[in-house]
């Protein structure tokens, strides 16, 4: 939860202006900054989008944002299930996939995070965790929706603490992601995105990138500084 008019303009500024043709690149903002992320960002290469999306398509809900509001701004992605939603805002597995869900179903491309904690991973829990938030999303929608999304690994003990998972830890999450969704459809395996997101910065984003299952970032507060996001998406 960042950012203001003024300090927005300069960061989306910057990244339109880079013209970014090597990489598919978004940038997902907090709801009441979306109209300023389509004014700036609008016949750019940078996509635009929101941190998050109610699972309900509309009704007595106040205060939520359904994916139907946010494809009338031309948002292309959305903030799944992040870590910080599951851990602070009760967004359990089927909350999660009712979102991805209610997303699909209005033309958007949900950004789906999967992670465990540090507790988890210490006590050789990571898989177990991770398949269980993807395999949610698989058995109520079906394996097909991935072909719509982007998963992104966020080991939540890596998220702003300057800790990163080394290449290998990254990898191995990864392949055991790709896997389970080929183990279903090998053709929806083969063109899924997976993203890493756990403190990338500059320096550790191309040793992550070089990865074979690893396709990009999910990039957090580097994200803010615009000649180190640029940095990222040039990696």
């Amino acid at each position: 939860m960042h950012g203001s008019l003024a300090s927005n303009l300069g960061l989306l500024h910057a990244i339109a202006r880079a013209e970014l043709k090597q990489a598919d690149v978004a940038v997902c903002v907090p709801y009441v900054y979306v109209s300023q992320a389509k004014s700036v960002l609008g016949g750019s290469n940078v996509s635009w989008g929101a941190q998050d999306v109610s699972s309900y398509a509309e009704g007595a809900y106040t205060g939520e944002v359904s994916a139907r509001m946010l494809a009338d701004f031309s948002c292309r992605y959305v903030l799944v299930g992040h870590s910080e939603r599951r851990a602070l805002f009760g967004d359990v597995d089927a909350v999660v996939a009712a979102k991805v869900s209610a997303s699909v179903a209005e033309g958007l491309r949900p950004v789906i995070c999967l992670g465990e904690s540090l507790a988890e991973r210490e006590s050789g829990r990571t898989a177990e965790v991770v398949l269980r938030q993807l395999d949610t999303v698989i058995s109520a929608c079906g394996v097909n929706v991935l072909s719509s999304c982007v998963l992104a690994y966020e080991p939540v003990w890596a998220i702003g603490t300057g800790r990163t998972a080394t290449p290998d830890q990254a990898q191995d999450v990864h392949g055991l992601l790709r896997r389970r969704v080929a183990s279903l459809d090998l053709s929806v395996a083969e063109r899924l995105q997976i993203l890493y997101g756990g403190s990338v910065k500059p320096e550790s984003a191309a040793s992550l990138f070089s990865c074979p299952d690893i396709d990009g970032g999910l990039i957090g507060g580097a994200s803010l500084n615009a000649s180190d996001f640029l940095a990222i998406c040039t990696a």
